[in-house]
Formats: C-alpha cells, sequence, structure tokens
C-alpha cells in the first residue's frame, strides 16, 4: 500500500502511533524575511496556480518557490527533492512517490540522511492528505534509524500552496498543529520550515 493510500485512521492503525492534536504548536516561531525575487514570483503567479487549481500547478508556482527561497537562505545546506521514489519498507507500505523531502544534507543527486521533512501538496482538502503525510514521515524515521542518524523529531506538512499545516513525529507520537497558516504570511511559513532544520541539528 503507498503513502497515498493511508488515512489516519490507517495509519494510526498499522503503526501504533498515538495522534494528538493542539492549536498553536507553531505559533510562536517568528517569520524570516525573504527575498524580493520571491515576493515577485507569488505575486505574479500565485493567481495563475489558483487558476489552473491542480496540485501540480499549486506544486511548481506556490511550494517550489518558497522551498527553493529556504535553500537559498540556508546557503544550500540542505537538499530538496520533488516527485521522487522513497521507498523504505514496501512491506509495511511505506513506499511511494513524495511530494518534496528535505534533506539535513547538502548532497542532492540521492537521498540522504538526516531526512527532516515532507511536505505533500493538496488541491482543496488538507485533511485528506494528513494520513499520506504522517506515512511519510514514519518512512523518513525509519529511514534515519536504518542509516544511524535518528534525529529526535521529523516533521511534515500538507499545504493547498494557499493554506498549509504542520505537524512533528516524535518516537510514536504525532503532533498536529490545528491552526492553519496562510501564504499571505509567507514569511511566517518559511520561518516554521526552517526552524524545522534547526532543530535537526540540535
Amino acid at each position: 500500500m503507498p503513502y497515498s493510500q493511508f488515512s489516519i485512521e490507517t495509519v494510526e492503525t498499522a503503526f501504533g502511533i498515538s495522534i494528538t492534536e493542539s492549536a498553536g504548536i507553531f505559533a510562536d516561531i517568528s517569520p524570516v524575511k525573504y527575498s524580493d525575487f520571491l515576493a515577485q514570483i507569488l505575486k505574479k503567479y500565485l493567481p495563475l496556480a489558483l487558476a489552473i487549481a491542480t496540485e501540480k500547478a499549486r506544486s511548481e508556482l506556490i511550494l517550489t518557490p518558497i522551498l527553493l527561497e529556504l535553500k537559498e537562505q540556508l546557503q544550500n545546506q540542505i537538499s530538496l527533492f520533488s516527485g521522487r521514489e522513497f521507498n523504505v519498507s514496501p512491506e509495511k507500505g511505506l513506499n511511494g512517490f513524495c511530494d518534496f523531502l528535505i534533506s539535513k544534507s547538502p548532497e542532492q543527486i540521492i537521498i540522504k540522511l538526516p531526512v527532516i521533512a515532507l511536505v505533500e501538496a493538496k488541491n482543496d482538502n488538507i485533511q485528506s492528505g494528513l494520513g499520506q503525510c504522517i506515512a511519510e514521515m514514519i518512512a523518513a524515521q525509519l529511514f534515519n534509524q536504518q542509516k544511524g542518524n535518528e534525529i529526535p523529531t521529523v516533521y511534515g506538512s500538507v499545504t493547498t500552496g494557499t493554506n498549509w499545516k504542520f505537524m512533528r513525529l516524535t518516537g510514536q507520537v504525532v503532533e498536529i498543529d490545528l491552526n492553519e497558516y496562510f501564504i499571505n504570511d509567507v514569511g511566517k511559513i518559511l520561518g516554521i520550515i526552517k526552524s524545522f532544520c534547526d532543530a535537526s541539528s540540535d
């Protein structure tokens, strides 16, 4: 069963994890300044992405520029993968494609540890992507363990490009932030994702 087949209920049962929900888990993270280039890209192409109204358009025209800005701000000390296979444990259903995967490694050709965050794109229904993203986070946790780098927390996000929901996996517990964060505060979104990279260095 690939990642895309998991719901919150099935992922909880299959992997014995606990899911908790709290408002504002990431609300206190400070926004970061971002480039004029990103501001111009979003101003020019956000309306087009919304008009096309597909996951692919939102990924290419909204998510990719934001994540490339993150990579630039972190001086290319992370690697960013888009639409790559991440087959960690097919017998457990932990296989398939991830929309975006972030690793705390500057090497860009192959996925190297530690994998710190997964971002799933959805056209309009964030709720439908939560189970899928959690399954990918569990796969990242297992991948890191298998490779000998057990970072304490793996992060995830499900986003329409305009709305973002964030969560984190620590041990067997997934915490979902009930708040959604919006593209009109892209500095906040970047600040949250950047904090994931900073936390993985602690």
